[in-house]
């Protein structure tokens, strides 16, 4: 009698437990707007692929346009990142919560 009313009992609690852990947490992505975009880069000169190469003032131009170019990705930099922190932590979220699941369905 004794055992029977245990193994109720311990049904009873596995059912309970199984509930309790089928509440498991739906990862959430990083929203889409969160996503920095990446400065393009400046169009080469054709003259500088030429035998006599640029004249000065297209030289001098395309150079601004890197140095330009340079602190855009400086600033880009951070932002991508702190974007790709958050898609790792998605992906961990993601595991955590498949391994939550298969928890659940254990017996």
């Amino acid at each position: 009698m004794w055992t029977r009313i245990l193994t109720v009992a311990a049904l009873g609690l596995g059912v309970s437990a199984g509930a309790a852990q089928a509440a498991c947490t739906l990862p959430e992505p990083p929203p889409a707007t969160a996503r920095p975009t990446k400065p393009p880069l400046p169009a080469k000169p054709a003259c500088l692929e030429a035998k006599g190469g640029c004249p000065g003032w297209e030289a001098y131009s395309y150079n601004d346009a890197i140095k330009a170019y340079n602190e855009k990705a400086a600033a880009f930099r951070p932002l991508a990142e702190a974007y790709v922190k958050a898609l790792n932590a998605y992906v961990k979220a993601s595991s955590d919560y498949a391994q939550c699941e298969v928890k659940a369905l254990q017996p």
